[in-house]
């Protein structure tokens, strides 16, 4: 299905839908007080925003229109759940990556497989290179590899339902054309990144150890 760019409230508004689904279950579908708290989250957010509820509301309006979001009814308080794979044409995999990167930015592929645990737990860093790179093969494509940043050991990915990425001169990664939400920038720390590579690196380590003990009868 065809759609319109995103703007970047329409997209952190969909993202935190598609989020809070898998890690705060019993309050989905969300309201929307819940719905803009999460949007003006501090943490595991960049940027963070700041938006009223009417703000919100506008976004809603904005993504029931494109079938992105429903309206459930049967309650006191309306309430909203996201119907971002199935009109988008994804797989859960795709979808947990696409929406780790509207909630925090532009990232490395091992930065991605450590934010995205909660909503899929991906096997290695290749698993998630692999649906990334075929986000980026669709037509259009939905996520772009970034020039590297000076200093950087890692590409960071970016998605794209929200237009091209806007990059500084130098390659590093910006935000995107066209937000209208105020934001309070948050550059991430250089150090993220490495972090996150090492974490995955140990991730695998233990994985690699734990399959040993078991084909050799052995008890963690």
């Amino acid at each position: 299905m065809a759609l319109r760019e995103l703007s970047a409230l329409e997209a952190r508004v969909l993202a935190v839908l598609v989020e809070k689904a898998f890690t705060v279950p019993d309050s989905y579908p969300m309201s929307l007080n819940s719905l803009t708290l999460g949007v003006n989250q501090k943490t595991a957010r960049d940027p963070v925003m700041n938006a009223s509820e009417a703000d919100v509301a506008a976004a809603l309006d904005e993504l029931k229109a494109m079938s992105l979001v429903n309206t459930v009814s049967g309650s006191r308080v309306l309430r909203f759940e996201h119907n971002m794979k199935r009109v988008l044409g994804i797989p859960g995999q795709a979808e947990a990556l696409l929406t780790v990167l509207m909630l925090r930015g532009p990232q490395t592929a091992a930065e991605l497989r450590l934010n995205a645990e909660r909503i899929h737990k991906f096997a290695d860093v290749s698993s998630v290179e692999g649906f990334l790179d075929e986000l980026a093969a669709r037509e259009p494509p939905m996520a772009r590899k970034l020039p590297r940043a000076p200093g950087a050991r890692e590409q960071r990915w970016a998605h794209l339902l929200s237009g091209e990425p806007d990059v500084p001169a130098g390659g590093g990664a910006g935000g995107f054309a066209g937000s209208a939400v105020t934001a309070a920038p948050a550059g991430p720390d250089p150090r993220d990144e490495e972090i996150a590579a090492l974490r995955a690196d140990v991730e695998q380590l233990k994985a690699a150890v734990a399959r040993l003990q078991t084909e050799l009868g052995m008890t963690p």
